[in-house]
């Protein structure tokens, strides 16, 4: 199972160079030049009949002669999306018979815009499950059940503790997605560690899933923790050096667990809390501060 929550905390939008406010040239035009070559990317699926989804390609083109580009807040190689919030956005203004982003949309709408957005964003990964541009697209969280069982959820604030949270920690490094993804795979090889991966992590991960949409916060905690713990023993190269014993002192003293975003090796962190002033405090022993993402009711 998996459970993609929108980050309202970073933006990005299509925006033009020749617009009336502060642009980075450098920045827009290099990002002028990507959105060129995915669009020849898309116009190539068009003519051998394979592009899921139908695009006013031609207007795509003209904008981009008119200097188009993608302004954002999102760090690329951190783990959060940013070339899924491309997808969404290029989905959003281009795509023709476009499906309704409704928080009430059918799971098969759900379905086929995974598809579709998987599609789109292999231009940059290569292969992609399609999650992160639906996620950004739907500004819903989305649990995933399987590949055709998707649909969107609300998490009851109201029922977990008040001053709970869930967060980000930046690394301060780009994380670099093949490399850990095969390494994951290769060790998914020795049966040993497929076991703990069918038999442990799993099953921690989806009852984290269960508990935290129910609103039973201390089996959800619980959980969690012992996630937490099975990434930092099983997966370690996949957590950064430097951050290891931050990871272990959340565990040790319970105040936050830490688990990976995206493939890990740099990036954010994402980190989850019953108590955000006390996790705040902690990090700040160690000189780091939190992103938080998502807060319950006050």
């Amino acid at each position: 199972m998996g459970l993609a929550i929108p980050y309202a905390h970073f933006k990005g939008e299509l925006s033009f160079v020749n617009d009336d406010k502060y642009t980075n040239l450098e920045f827009a035009q290099a990002s002028n030049s990507q959105l060129y070559k995915f669009l020849k990317y898309l116009k190539n699926l068009n003519e051998e009949g394979k592009l899921k989804a139908k695009f006013a390609l031609g207007q795509f083109e003209k904008d981009l002669n008119r200097g188009l580009y993608f302004e954002s807040t999102i760090p690329q190689g951190f783990g959060i999306g940013s070339s899924g919030a491309l997808c969404a956005a290029i989905y959003d203004r281009y795509a023709l018979e476009r499906v309704s982003n409704s928080r009430h949309i059918h799971g098969s709408h759900i379905v086929n815009l995974r598809s579709i957005f998987a599609q789109m964003e292999s231009h940059f990964h290569g292969v992609s499950s399609g999650i992160d541009p639906l996620n950004c697209y739907l500004k819903h969280p989305v649990l995933i059940k399987g590949r055709d069982e998707l649909s969107t959820v609300g998490i009851p604030r109201n029922k977990h503790n008040k001053d709970g949270a869930i967060f980000l920690i930046n690394t301060g490094s780009p994380g670099k997605t093949g490399p850990l993804v095969n390494l994951f795979f290769e060790k998914c090889k020795d049966h040993s560690f497929y076991k703990l991966i069918k038999n442990e992590m799993i099953p921690f991960n989806d009852n984290c899933i269960k508990f935290l949409i129910k609103g039973e916060s201390k089996e959800f905690f619980k959980n969690l923790r012992s996630l937490s713990k099975f990434l930092l023993k099983n997966l370690s190269p996949m957590i950064p050096d430097t951050f290891k014993e931050i990871w272990n002192i959340g565990i040790d003293t319970s105040t936050y667990y830490l688990k990976l975003c995206g493939s890990g090796g740099g990036g954010f962190l994402l980190g989850f809390t019953e108590n955000l002033g006390k996790a705040r405090f902690e990090l700040k022993k160690h000189n780091i501060e939190l992103i938080s993402v998502y807060r319950n009711a006050k």
